[in-house]
């Protein structure tokens, strides 16, 4: 199945690209950041959750060159605002420029250092958060992201699916998701379910929760 032609259908017939977003891409590209950002439909996905939340608070769990970041932003309610944590100073750098360039730099605090660092001292609630970081600490980043809500906080979870990896987990990335699923299966703080998605970035998945 060519899901990268799939991807271009859509696209085509209901946007999700735009010239701003492509010269992000261009710019962590050119920049030699691995190409791991979300795809144009995901992103676009993002962007239609935050408006139908009313998202006047953001929270973002990786940053790497801001397309994501983009977009959720771009799903702000009026006067809102995004708060995005980014570990590395050259990926810090391009999403900076990003920012500045597509005008929505003053919507969005970008935040330098390690997340686990960084969330300690962030201050709630948030209508949305979304966590695409080392997946390594998904659960702790998880928690976190429900003490930083409210009932009714939307949390989303990328790359939980791995190819199908989570069904025999080897290395730390599926290990760490795993332990996700574990921990999600026994809180009683959510209610939550997952999707399989495929496309252009091939077989994975998402998590959606809600904050009871």
């Amino acid at each position: 199945m060519d899901f990268a032609a799939v991807d271009d259908f859509l696209l085509a017939h209901l946007g999700g690209d735009d010239d701003v977003l492509a010269a992000a891409l261009a710019r962590a590209d050119a920049a030699g950041l691995p190409a791991i950002n979300v795809s144009a439909p995901q992103g676009k996905f993002l962007y239609l959750l935050a408006r139908l939340v009313g998202a006047h608070r953001i929270l973002e769990i990786g940053t790497l060159a801001g397309y994501s970041t983009l977009w959720l932003a771009r799903g702000l309610a009026d006067g809102g605002h995004l708060d995005t944590i980014e570990i590395d100073a050259g990926h810090a750098d391009v999403a900076t420029a990003n920012f500045a360039a597509a005008g929505l730099a003053d919507r969005i605090t970008l935040h330098r250092g390690a997340a686990l660092d960084v969330l300690s001292d962030l201050a709630g609630p948030y209508d949305l958060v979304f966590i695409d970081a080392d997946k390594q600490n998904n659960a702790v980043y998880f928690d976190h992201a429900v003490r930083l809500g409210r009932p009714g906080t939307l949390i989303i979870v990328d790359n939980v699916v791995r190819g199908g990896d989570i069904l025999a987990p080897l290395d730390e990335k599926a290990l760490g998701t795993v332990a996700l699923f574990a921990a999600l299966k026994v809180d009683p703080r959510v209610e939550a379910t997952a999707l399989q998605l495929a496309g252009a970035k091939g077989w994975d998945g998402i998590i959606v929760a809600r904050v009871r």
